[in-house]
């Protein structure tokens, strides 16, 4: 027997008496975190007919329906050395950045790295002002006071978060001192307790920050073993100790597979974590000049042009619309943007190449058609507001594209359905 939550029994009642409302918010927008200093460049920015973009972060807000800005955050990049690049975004600079995101109007992410580097699936390395003490318990501490003060400087300058993530791409870790603090999401949580132990210690100390500083903003985990649904959600599981709110993913299908990948594994979460929304916090597809080294090779689906972007961002969007717990999609470096500006130069900031995914044309520095196709993920927000609310009227159920259910609220799948215009979660 199927069994609704209270707010759902309540709407099922001969009195159709709503107990609790309810609503859900999409998120769309991109991490912007290199746009200052493309713009130190005066690199120019222009919409798809030609006509100069003054501002891309009032631009994409008004006129793509971005609500919500991701940006990167490393403990001291200056200390990166000469093997990587793109990494200048430190407490200064991303204070700046994010109160710009704010006053216009835009929700703000702030992307923990703990790191003086990037920090993915290769990389976890623990920033050099860290290095004297690792012991766990240190370690600990060190997140835990970088988090709360970088938040209560965010804070007090007009930039507070509204969505924190608590490392990047840890689908194996964080701060690894040896391989021996490497988690494994493919091998049971026994195999190494130890290794999963120290994970949570660290992400509850961010997490306990967040709290701390900033109350009302939500806690993301993130990963990107998004072509596994079993290591994707086996992970979760494993950390289920932990104090967060959404599930961030990366889903690059060039490195994930197929959108029937991604499918499987939001159907999965969705299904063993019902109460944690899921992000695409990165996503991007070429325009042109496809690597040779793709894991996954996808032009014959959609080729690397300008059409072909739009079309996996399409395909994206319905793909995740079909699924209540996806609640965000952002596109990861949209600013990219051709010569005179940044680039992945170690030790200036000139192109020397392109990665030739993102949402502006690096030979024209054109929009891209793409960039105009993320804000249909929040289509569904404009039908619920579409809807009925009239409390009098019979039990109309709806799902989150407003379209009408032929089943009554009783003998619906679980899920998120809109009952008499209010967002419903039914249960298993």
């Amino acid at each position: 027997m199927k069994k609704a939550s209270l707010l759902a029994l309540a709407l099922c009642t001969m009195s159709l008496t709503i107990a609790r409302a309810e609503t859900t918010e999409h998120f769309v927008g991109g991490d912007i975190s290199l746009l200052p200093s493309y713009e130190e460049y005066n690199t120019p920015y222009y919409d798809q007919d030609g006509k100069t973009i003054s501002d891309v972060i009032t631009y994409v807000h008004e006129s793509c329906g971005w609500n919500a800005i991701r940006v990167r955050l490393f403990v001291d990049p200056k200390e990166r050395g000469n093997s990587k690049s793109g990494v200048v975004q430190d407490l200064a600079y991303v204070k700046k950045l994010g109160k710009r995101v704010k006053d216009a109007g835009m929700k703000l992410m702030v992307d923990f790295h703990y790191s003086d580097c990037w920090a993915d699936p290769s990389y976890q390395d623990i920033p050099a002002r860290w290095k004297g003490n690792t012991s766990n318990d240190v370690l600990a501490d060190s997140v835990y006071t970088f988090t709360k003060n970088c938040l209560t400087e965010l804070k007090a300058y007009g930039a507070e978060p509204d969505f924190v993530q608590v490392g990047n791409e840890i689908s194996y870790g964080m701060l690894w001192r040896n391989n021996s603090d490497k988690v494994y999401p493919s091998q049971s949580k026994s195999s190494n307790s130890a290794g999963w132990a120290r994970l949570s210690l660290l992400l509850n100390s961010g997490a306990k920050a967040v709290r701390e500083v900033c109350p009302d903003c939500k806690i993301i985990i993130h990963t990107e073993r998004t072509e596994n649904s079993s290591q994707t959600t086996n992970y979760y599981n494993y950390i289920s100790d932990v104090d967060y709110d959404i599930i961030g993913l990366s889903y690059y299908p060039f490195w994930h597979n197929s959108l029937a990948k991604l499918g499987a594994t939001l159907t999965s979460l969705q299904s063993q974590l019902p109460d944690k929304p899921v992000q695409i916090v990165e996503t991007a597809y070429f325009y042109q000049y496809y690597p040779n080294d793709a894991k996954y090779n996808f032009q014959s689906t959609w080729p690397a042009t300008e059409a072909g972007q739009c079309a996996f961002t399409q395909d994206l969007v319905a793909e995740l619309l079909k699924h209540d717990n996806a609640n965000g999609l952002f596109w990861w470096f949209p600013e990219e943007n051709g010569n005179g500006g940044p680039s992945w130069n170690a030790n200036t900031i000139v192109i020397d190449s392109w990665l030739n995914r993102g949402l502006w044309n690096d030979n024209n520095h054109k929009a891209l058609s793409a960039l105009y196709e993320l804000q249909k993920l929040r289509s569904g927000d404009a039908a619920i507001h579409a809807i009925s609310t009239d409390a009098n009227a019979e039990p109309t159920v709806y799902n989150l594209l407003g379209k009408p259910m032929d089943k009554n609220c009783r003998d619906l799948p679980p899920g998120i359905y809109i009952i008499n215009g209010r967002k419903v979660l039914m249960k298993q």
